[in-house]
């Protein structure tokens, strides 16, 4: 799980740290000449599905700058951060790191990301060539830019199709439903619906038994801590919910809003009707891909990088559908993006420029693009990628279409990221698990958090 955002090491501990997990090779052998680069550049990713398409990127690369090898490691994600973190202590971090926009801020703060801004203007390297907005997130407070864009993604519903025709739900149904946090709309009406008790009642029939579910309408992942990027964020979002007053680099979070309040609210109301399982209970299974795979659910809500692995299920055949719309009458999907970076600490930092710029040109894009797992970051490279999923029978219209409709949301990007996270967990958590109340507890966070900014 690639965006899903968990708890990440405060920064101010790194250096309690003193061994790291990743690896260590290549290093020396750098020149500080563009056309003398050569070395071993370590790179680092996280997500599985994604290797074989940058491996075909590093072959390309390799053959057309053969004094410069690409060693890739790949790790999952919590052992992706926690090896990260301990490497920069360490000093032997990988050259070339796979970033995130919710992480990058704090590795600046530390200065454990080299600024590419010379790179770009000494070789001329177009950043309008991305989606637009994509390369601006990766500029510091500074104005430095420590990322080249690589991709981007967007929130849609999975659905069991087998599930969803048992229970007489069509195609065209699932792609217009709305939501509000009053009733829950046809969205709740038709989560209601795909619940089925161990008697064969469903959620919304007389004598439906919510404590012996056997199907539940809709999975959870978790309580989405601060984020909510899958789990959430689309459902407040929807309904006006800001997470900042500026983003990117805003200084006040706004979990105090009513619109989040009354939307968690809502939201946590599903496993009250037993329409979604507990919190207790979706951390107990085999995650939420593998209990949807087993039946369990209905439907789920997550990012179009898991395409490729629900799509790949023996079990389950799987449909896609846009996000409900909102009282703000429209849908809303978070739009992040990923992007390279270059570690302060390399010692071939021209040979990881030389990489980090190939990853981001329309050579690798469109490599990424024919391998159809993800959305690359360049237009031209994701339409390539469009015809690949369709090509697969893959409709990946659910996930397009907020960007066609230009109605996605940045996600928020500010300094404090793990110590916010670090207090809205744990908040979050205890909400979900019906230890604390939405109307309290968040604006209770809320000034733990915005304290963060003031200090």
């Amino acid at each position: 799980m690639r965006r899903q955002l968990r708890l990440m090491a405060l920064v101010a501990t790194i250096a309690l740290l003193g061994t790291a997990c990743f690896s260590s090779g290549g290093g020396g052998g750098g020149t500080a000449d563009a056309g003398k680069a050569e070395g071993t550049v370590r790179y680092v990713l996280w997500d599985a599905n994604q290797l074989p398409a940058y491996k075909k990127c590093a072959d390309a690369f390799t053959a057309a700058n053969p004094k410069i090898q690409i060693n890739i490691q790949q790790k999952g994600w919590d052992d992706y951060w926690g090896g990260l973190t301990t490497s920069f202590v360490a000093g032997n971090a990988p050259d070339v790191i796979t970033d995130h926009l919710s992480k990058y801020p704090e590795f600046v703060k530390t200065n454990q990301l080299a600024p590419l801004d010379e790179f770009i203007a000494r070789d001329k390297v177009a950043t309008d060539i991305y989606f637009p907005g994509l390369a601006d997130l990766w500029k510091g407070e500074d104005g430095k830019t420590y990322g080249m864009p690589k991709d981007w993604d967007t929130i849609a519903i999975f659905y069991n199709k087998k599930l969803a025709k048992d229970a007489g739900i069509s195609e065209q149904q699932l792609g217009s439903l709305t939501w509000n946090p009053q009733d829950g709309g046809t969205f709740e009406k038709t989560v209601a619906h795909l619940t089925v008790d161990k008697s064969g009642k469903r959620g919304d029939e007389p004598g439906f038994d919510k404590n012996n579910v056997k199907v539940y309408g809709l999975g959870l992942a978790g309580s989405g801590s601060g984020f909510g990027q899958t789990e959430w964020s689309h459902f407040a979002a929807s309904n006006g919910f800001q997470y900042l007053d500026k983003n990117p680099w805003g200084t006040q979070y706004k979990y105090d809003d009513p619109k989040l309040i009354e939307t968690i609210t809502w939201w946590r109301s599903l496993i009250e009707k037993g329409y979604m399982p507990s919190l207790a209970a979706a951390a107990s299974g085999v995650g939420l891909q593998g209990t949807f795979e087993a039946g369990k659910y209905a439907m789920v809500t997550e990012g179009d990088w898991n395409i490729k692995g629900y799509t790949s299920s023996k079990s389950v055949d799987v449909g896609f559908a846009p996000l409900p719309v909102g009282p703000a009458g429209k849908r809303a999907s978070m739009f992040n993006g990923l992007a390279d970076s270059i570690w302060a600490g390399s010692k071939v930092k021209e040979a990881a420029w030389q990489w980090v710029k190939f990853l981001g040109s329309a050579d690798c894009q469109n490599i990424v693009g024919q391998e159809a797992v993800v959305f690359p970051a360049i237009p031209a490279a994701t339409d390539i990628a469009k015809q690949g999923f369709s090509g697969k029978g893959i409709d990946v219209t659910a996930f397009t279409v907020n960007v066609d409709d230009k109605t996605t949301f940045l996600a928020p990007v500010t300094d404090n990221a793990s110590k916010v996270d670090a207090i809205m967990k744990p908040t979050m958590d205890s909400i979900m698990s019906f230890k604390a109340d939405p109307q309290t507890a968040l604006p209770q966070a809320n000034k733990e958090v915005n304290a963060l900014f003031t200090s």
